[in-house]
């Protein structure tokens, strides 16, 4: 059986049938018990089996005299803003983000918009463990849900146009270099998007659009069918990469099923790596803040050390936090933060909203190209020249097991074990730890040509083997 509960919410397989009604059931049900009033927003990321899974959420509320507004197919970070739109109590993302086809999931939002951290989990887990065998009321697969009007298009604009409208609410941007709807209109970019045929497929095309772009659409069905393996990975972006150039296109953007990564691709058609969506993310809103040395970053321990970079151009500082969306929010709030994000294309625009978004990367993106008349590839030479790399293998023993060997080979660098394992160089740093989604295990490492990244994962391999 594939079930996975972390902080990252529900994730389970389709094909062995452990993703059933029983299962869905018990998790809606105890949810219900969690939050016995309030509306709940529920919307999906496009994966075929979303469609029932939305339905059966749906007359499961009705079955308990619940509201509940359906948004349909929209990115998770939608679901997330709609529910602080609209006062709910709770959303429900339907998604399992970049796992592949034959999983779903689903992820929990706040009222805040915000994804349930490790103590909400924990109540919903608390309820759900202590359930005796339940049966699902035969009622429930009798209700008629058609008269139910799926609110897509509404939730879309809704979003769209908060993005749009967030300068004339933003105290942090400069007005003299304030982000300008008319100047990148003027621009008329070039762009591809591959959306995956998920979550993104509406929202992002139509959000170019209005930024005047024109757009080219790859992978824009929404009908689920993932064309290439769904994680935004340079391997997995050939074909936008192509179109880029044949399209003779600015840029290429690729976004995960969920819609809350943003990847880029540059005018020749090289990926410029998915940890530098959230440094050309952070660059473009310290260069347009009023006082960027008063501004506060925060990125988890996985990502890039160019954030770094970029900050002390500006005299900004960055924080760290453990991987996890709600991490990095945590974090935020902890430090008032403005800016965060993950090395995986996550970025967090706190004046839009708490949560990763591919929607307000793109935003940040065509300002700063905007503003700054440069090509992607002039921007990313501009940066030092390090090198990640990442890789995941199986690995069923915990972290703790093999933390006294990894440590005996890195005496020398600073350790830390607020998310697995995490060794600093003086131009280098390597982690080790598990995933929160998967059964595996992460080993990323950044370097230079004096200090390959691969020769810092092989050192931890030559422990790892043994187990």
């Amino acid at each position: 059986m594939a079930i996975i509960r972390s902080i990252s919410g529900l994730r389970a397989t389709l094909v062995d049938g452990v993703f059933d009604d029983n299962l869905i059931y018990i998790y809606i049900y105890s949810l219900l018990k969690l939050y016995p009033e309030g509306k709940f927003v529920i919307g999906r990321d496009g994966r075929p089996s979303g469609i029932a899974m939305q339905e059966f959420i749906a007359k499961i509320m009705t079955h308990y005299n619940r509201e509940f507004i359906l948004i349909g197919l929209v990115p998770t970070p939608t679901v997330q803003l709609i529910v602080e739109e609209v006062g709910a109590i709770c959303g429900i993302s339907i998604t399992a983000s970049h796992n592949p086809e034959d999983w779903n999931g689903l992820k929990f939002i706040n009222s805040n918009g915000v994804f349930f951290d490790a103590a909400e989990n924990q109540k919903l887990w608390n309820i759900i463990d202590s359930q005796k065998l339940i049966s699902i009321p035969d009622e429930i697969y009798k209700i008629d849900i058609s008269n139910i009007t799926i609110q897509n298009d509404w939730a879309i604009d809704t979003h769209i146009n908060k993005m749009l409208n967030l300068q004339s609410n933003n105290a942090n941007f400069n007005s003299n270099t304030n982000f300008n709807l008319e100047l990148v209109k003027a621009k008329e970019y070039r762009v591809v998007v591959d959306a995956v045929n998920a979550s993104g497929s509406i929202i992002i095309p139509q959000l170019l659009s209005e930024l005047g772009c024109t757009v080219f659409k790859l992978n824009c069905e929404g009908n689920g069918e993932f064309t290439h393996k769904p994680e935004p990975l340079p391997e997995n972006l050939s074909e936008l990469a192509e179109a880029v150039v044949s399209m003779n296109a600015d840029v290429g953007i690729a976004v995960d099923p969920d819609g809350d990564r943003l990847v880029i691709i540059d005018e020749n058609g090289k990926p410029i790596g998915e940890e530098n969506s959230i440094v050309l993310a952070v660059w473009s809103y310290l260069k347009n803040h009023k006082n960027p040395e008063n501004a506060r970053i925060v990125v988890n321990h996985s990502t890039t050390q160019n954030v770094e970079y970029v900050a002390k151009m500006f005299n900004s500082k960055v924080e760290r936090s453990p991987v996890g969306e709600i991490n990095v929010v945590n974090k935020m709030k902890e430090i008032d933060a403005e800016i965060g994000g993950e090395g995986s294309g996550g970025i967090i625009l706190r004046d839009f909203h708490l949560g990763r978004d591919a929607v307000s990367g793109i935003y940040l993106l065509m300002n700063f190209l905007a503003q700054n008349s440069v090509s992607i590839s002039t921007i990313i030479n501009k940066l030092p020249k390090t090198h990640i790399k990442k890789v995941k293998i199986e690995f069923s023993h915990s972290i703790e097991e093999i933390a006294p060997q990894i440590k005996s080979l890195f005496k020398t660098e600073k350790c830390i074990e607020e998310d697995g394992l995490k060794f600093i160089g003086e131009d280098y740093w390597l982690q080790i730890r598990k995933s929160n989604t998967e059964p595996i295990i992460r080993i990323i490492s950044e370097g230079t040509d004096e200090t390959p990244p691969t020769n810092l994962i092989d050192k931890v391999f030559s422990i790892i083997k043994h187990y």
